[in-house]
């Protein structure tokens, strides 16, 4: 099973960048991938300016294409290539509550939606001479965990970006059987050399199950995200890397694997919840657990 990350160069026009998406995503497939994942604000410029005006109706779903135009072309992409297409993250409006989400769509080869996850950790940093950013002068957090079932070959979880920083959500995943954790994210060229790999290789070791980063490539105007989409195995162990342009990479993701890792260390048996709890047993919102 060969998953894709694929970087993209996100512009100013909607219209392009989907068509741009498509195209690369067509080529994924013809390349054999299965499992295809765009990056963080793919359809859009990653930034609180952009956010208002890129953004679309999600609900209720599933929306008409001129409310959308980018969950129809996600869905029609995924029926004309046959794959499951975790479509990245697009701004969201919620006409009903009247805020701005950061959210990810997850399509099956039939066309179908199978899940929505919205940003649950806000990017609200501070880095003095290096980086200010704060996405809740804009967005709100969704607030579930998000688990899909892709049935040929196990449960996901999908999460964006900062959510990679709280390990709370990739422990409760791989506890509910997650087999990957898949996250679309824009980190910067501050926090991206410091913590990009570093994150995904912790999660990785930690949960013992593959983790798959998917970022845009560099931009030299605007918002300068880190680049280099990786996939990680369960030894946390970097399979695949890209550079900072675009560039698309691709993984096997090994059942096997997983199973060797944890019959060689063995935490999940190790684990003293005499000692501290199971965070997976308290109580968590699930989003589209099917």
């Amino acid at each position: 099973m060969p998953p894709i990350t694929d970087k993209d160069t996100p512009g100013s026009e909607k219209s392009v960048n989907l068509s741009h998406a498509r195209d690369k995503v067509v080529e994924a497939a013809s390349a054999g991938a299965n499992i295809i994942v765009l990056p963080e604000c793919f359809n859009s410029p990653y930034g609180c300016d952009y956010f208002p005006s890129y953004a679309e109706t999600l609900l209720p779903s599933p929306p008409t294409p001129e409310q959308s135009p980018s969950f129809h072309a996600l869905s029609a992409l995924a029926l004309d290539t046959k794959t499951y297409i975790i479509g990245g993250s697009i701004p969201e409006l919620d006409t009903t509550n009247k805020k701005y989400y950061n959210t990810s769509l997850t399509f099956s080869p039939t066309g179908a939606l199978l899940a929505t996850h919205r940003k649950v950790h806000l990017f609200d940093i501070d880095i003095p001479g290096k980086i200010t950013f704060k996405e809740s002068e804009v967005l709100s957090p969704g607030n579930k965990v998000t688990i899909v079932d892709l049935p040929e070959y196990g449960k996901v979880a999908i999460a964006i970006c900062y959510d990679i920083r709280f390990p709370e959500l990739a422990t409760i995943a791989a506890r509910e059987g997650c087999f990957a954790l898949f996250y679309p994210g824009a980190f910067n060229t501050t926090t991206g050399p410091l913590h990009w790999e570093l994150l995904g290789r912790a999660r990785a070791v930690d949960n013992q199950i593959y983790v798959a980063l998917c970022s845009p490539a560099r931009n030299v105007e605007g918002y300068a995200a880190w680049g280099h989409s990786m996939v990680v195995d369960p030894m946390a162990k970097i399979l695949v890397e890209a550079g900072e342009g675009e560039e698309t990479v691709y993984a096997e993701l090994d059942g096997a694997k997983i199973q060797e890792t944890m019959k060689n260390i063995p935490i999940s048996t190790q684990r003293r919840f005499d000692v501290y709890p199971d965070i997976s047993k308290g109580k968590v919102s699930f989003e589209d657990k099917v």
